[in-house]
This record gives C-alpha cells, sequence and structure tokens, in this order.
C-alpha cells in the first residue's frame, strides 16, 4: 500500500546475507511506503529485519549483506542505482539516522565539538566561520534538550552518560534530517525513564520540524503512542500494516494478535505465555508463510506459497490465507 505523497518507497526488497554456512534469506519480499510529514513504524521481534530493510533503504549493509531483488525510491528517484554523489546528497541533505547503540555511534577518541563540527561543514551549503559552526553546534544541542552545549562539545563520549550521549546522536541527526529522520531502537541500551524522555523528545521535535519519521522497535507501547501507521514485521516479511489504532485494537494476523497479547498488562490478567517456538531458520526458511511454524491456524496452502496481502478493514490488510475465500475466508 503506497500513500499518493509518498516520500519513500520500498518496493518487494530481498536482501541476503554471507555466512560460513551460505546464504542467510532475511528479507523476502518487502513492501513498505513512507508519506511526507507521516510517523511510520516497524514492529516485531528482534532479528526479523527491521534493522535490515532501514540500512538497505539508506544503502548501509555490512560487506556481508547484498540486495537480492527490490526498487527503493526517494521522491521517485531510485536509491539503489544512485552515484556517491547523488547517495552522498541524500544522506548530508535529507535523510539521517539515529542508531541503537548510542556509545557505538560516537568516535570515542574525538570530543563531541571535533565530531560535531565536521558534520556541520560537511552538511552545510556555504563557506562557514568557526563562530558559525559553533553557534549552530550549540543550537542543534538545545534542539536536542542538552543542557550546558558547551561543556557537552569539550566533552568526550565516555564524560557523558547514555541519555546524554542519545541525545547528542539526535543532534547529530537533526543536522541532515530535512525530511525524514529514522529512528532504529532509540532507546533500546537505556532505562525506561530515560527512554520515554529520549522518545518525548523526538515526537516534539518531528512534529516541530514536520519531518518524516520512521521508528524500529519491540516496545510496542512506545510505537503505538508515537506514529500514525505501523508495518508489523516477522521473519524477514511484513504481516501486517495498517493505521496504528486499528492493529493495536483489532489485529488480524495470527502473529499480531499473538505478538500483542503476550505483553504484560498493567491490569493483571496473569502472566503472558509469549509466542512458543522459534523464527524460522534463515538459511532454510520455509517455502510458503515464515510463520507457518508456529501459527495455530496453518492450512496446508501456508506450507507451499506466500500469502499476498489481503485487505481486512479500511487501510487495514493482512497476509493470511484465513483472509483468503479460496480458502475459507475469516472475517
Amino acid at each position: 500500500m503506497f500513500l499518493n505523497t509518498s516520500l519513500v518507497q520500498v518496493e518487494d526488497l530481498k536482501v541476503e546475507y554471507k555466512v560460513y554456512e551460505g546464504w542467510l534469506k532475511v528479507l523476502n519480499g518487502v513492501n513498505i511506503s513512507v508519506g511526507k510529514g507521516e510517523k511510520v513504524g516497524i514492529i516485531g521481534e528482534s532479528a526479523c529485519g527491521k534493522t535490515t530493510t532501514v540500512k538497505s533503504m539508506l544503502r548501509l549493509l555490512a560487506s556481508n549483506g547484498r540486495i537480492t531483488q527490490g526498487k527503493v525510491t526517494y521522491e521517485g528517484n531510485n536509491v539503489l542505482e544512485m552515484s556517491r554523489g547523488e547517495l552522498t546528497h541524500l544522506r548530508r541533505k535529507k535523510v539521517s539516522m539515529i542508531f541503537q547503540d548510542p556509545s557505538a555511534a560516537l568516535n570515542p577518541v574525538f570530543t563531541i565539538k571535533e565530531q560535531m563540527y565536521d558534520i556541520i561543514r560537511i552538511s552545510a551549503d556555504e563557506r562557514l566561520s568557526t563562530s558559525q559552526v559553533h553557534e549552530r553546534a550549540v543550537g542543534f544541542l538545545k534542539q536536542a534538550a542538552l543542557p550546558e552545549p558547551d561543556r557537552i562539545l569539550d566533552s568526550y563520549p565516555f564524560q557523558l552518560s547514555g541519555g546524554m550521549k542519545q541525545r547528542v546522536n539526535i543532534a547529530f541527526a537533526l543536522i541532515s534530517a530535512n525530511e525524514l529522520l529514522v529512528a532504529d531502537e532509540p532507546g533500546t541500551s537505556l532505562d525506561v525513564t530515560i527512554e520515554d524522555q529520549i522518545m518525548r523528545l523526538l515526537k516534539q521535535i518531528v512534529d516541530e520540524r514536520g519531518l518524516s519519521i520512521i521508528l524500529i522497535s519491540h516496545a510496542l507501547g512506545t510505537v503505538k503512542n508515537f506514529v500514525d501507521r505501523v508495518y508489523v514485521m516477522y521473519a524477514g516479511t511484513i504481516v501486517e500494516e495498517g493505521p496504528t489504532n486499528q492493529v493495536f485494537n483489532d489485529p488480524r494476523h495470527p502473529y499480531t494478535r499473538m505478538l500483542i497479547d503476550s505483553i504484560p498488562k498493567l491490569t493483571g490478567g496473569g502472566v503472558p505465555e509469549g509466542i512458543l517456538g522459534q523464527v524460522p531458520s534463515y538459511l532454510t526458511p520455509p517455502n510458503g508463510c515464515r510463520f507457518v511454524t508456529r501459527c495455530p491456524y496453518k492450512m496446508p496452502v501456508c506450507d507451499s506459497a506466500m500469502p499476498a496481502l489481503y485487505s481486512v478493514g479500511d487501510g487495514q490488510v493482512a497476509a493470511c490465507y484465513l483472509y483468503d475465500e479460496k480458502h475459507g475466508a475469516k472475517k
């Protein structure tokens, strides 16, 4: 499902990783769209392909990864066919990414000032004086709600707490994120109170600047309160998509239902059982639906062919044969 005002479109994306045993078939025909000014979430268990999807969009895959099929367009331009100069322009002027681990994203042997000044100079349209660069650096740090920006600039990463380092990374991202911000588990390595502060800050910045955002997370509550539309991923495939409230209040795919039911409730009701079974091996994934090994509703057809995304509501789709009339539709 693509929007008319689409900023980014990912079509039938397939990605593999080379390992000792062979090629891991991770992404299997992923389709995603992000509209201008839209907040989109991608949720799913760890290692389901969320990070691989967005890294493919920006051509940031590790050296052992390869895109074997698909198309990624940004404002109608194919990112996978861009020259080095075009790709550099995209990363410097339009799109930026906040990575999971704030410590790993910062160079430990340089001060924040040295790293930030370089990013500002590279991203600027004109030559800037040192005082102009400093003024912009202070401004971005203030936007990221960092106190004492001058002290922060003179600090090395190890001198900052985890929350402050993530705020610094947000400030770095704001330098070039003029249209799209990709946030990959931005609160994973932080305690829950700091994570909440980071997410509130991100939402405020995105709203104030009118940015599009792709928020990747396995913290379902965070996603529910942040994004307009959500994609549910399982083992490298999109199994459900739709408006956030619809997907969370009326999940249709068996995996989405079980994922939401596995969340502990503040109202009690016992300990959730979780989802039984394991994610299939990417070396030898099932030919059909990749959830077939754990699904309580599996049918013979599920083993042989991947299901399409069937319409199950207003703007909501689910990749499940339960909604295919030929195999006994379930409404």
